[in-house]
């Protein structure tokens, strides 16, 4: 195993004396460090696009969003799945996280779990992918083997390909058909990747995410119209984007909210199209969810 000309494992020339440094000044040195991160993941916005018309392509025909990595990498794909649940009453099967080692890895390290390409091949086999999902290996190293392996068999049943590296001429992106490549030049602390690298993916994650699910018409303006209220403060979250929808009162929001059975969009498109709760619902049908359409 050759790191020596990876990014990520290089010494950063202004942070070589870390440890004589106040906690000021290394507070400040990693404030630095961290404005260069959305910089480069900037300069990968066209490689981000290709991969979202993907995933949205993917959505419409009933397809699946599938995070694979290892370690930080694999902790921050198994995060933003779940985060799709609640965020747009996405079903857990729509977007899944797949980390090397199991749900155990999320707190422990699983020893020699990232090194074995066929862990990779089962977990996607495990879940019965098909070639209508999107696997995105996740690796800021750019060269984990469960990444590799499980690339590989996706390419194999004809799944959409794509990866998040953060080194150029990365190994996995060798195995995907769109691969995305953030620079973000050496950690402060040599080798840590959970820190730029860590922050560069949760960046790109967070675009993949969001703008497939506005691109399947779970947003409204730049409102969550299909956020699960699960618990009570979310209740009330509901019924103020209710209102920011429509420009009605509380209690009319409140109302139409247990008229909808606590569907947020539901309750707005009720709202602005003067409709009982059955012919809102069969206008969002006919327009696909998107609530600008049914308008």
């Amino acid at each position: 195993m050759n790191l020596d000309k990876l990014t990520t494992e290089a010494r950063n020339q202004a942070t070589m004396n870390l440890d004589t440094l106040s906690t000021k000044e290394i507070l400040t040195l990693m404030n630095q460090e961290d404005q260069k991160v959305a910089l480069a993941v900037e300069k990968e916005l066209p490689s981000i696009t290709k991969v979202v018309d993907q995933i949205i392509s993917a959505f419409e025909k009933e397809g699946r969003l599938i995070y694979m990595g290892a370690g930080t990498s694999g902790r921050l794909g198994v995060l933003d799945a779940a985060e799709c649940v609640p965020t747009f009453s996405a079903d857990p099967s729509m977007v899944q996280g797949l980390i090397a080692g199991g749900m155990q890895a999320m707190t422990v390290a699983v020893e020699g779990a990232e090194d074995s390409k066929e862990l990779g091949e089962a977990d996607l086999k495990a879940i019965q992918l098909t070639e209508n999902d999107v696997v995105v290996g996740l690796a800021a190293s750019g060269r984990t083997p469960y990444v590799i392996g499980g690339l590989e068999y996706a390419n194999q049943i004809g799944a959409v390909t794509a990866t998040i590296s953060c080194n150029t001429d990365a190994e996995i992106s060798q195995y995907a058909t769109f691969p995305i490549e953030v620079n973000v030049g050496a950690e402060i602390l040599t080798g840590s990747t959970r820190l730029k690298s860590g922050t560069a993916q949760k960046l790109v994650l967070n675009m993949l995410s969001t703008v497939s699910m506005i691109g399947i018409g779970k947003v409204y303006q730049n409102l969550m119209v299909d956020v699960k209220p699960t618990n009570e403060k979310l209740e009330e979250r509901s019924k103020r984007i209710i209102m920011e929808a429509t420009d009605c009162t509380y209690e009319v929001a409140s109302q139409k909210f247990v008229e909808a059975g606590h569907q947020v969009k539901l309750a707005i498109v009720m709202i602005l199209t003067n409709s009982t709760k059955e012919a809102a619902a069969e206008k969002l049908v006919t327009a696909k969810g998107f609530i600008r359409k049914t308008v």
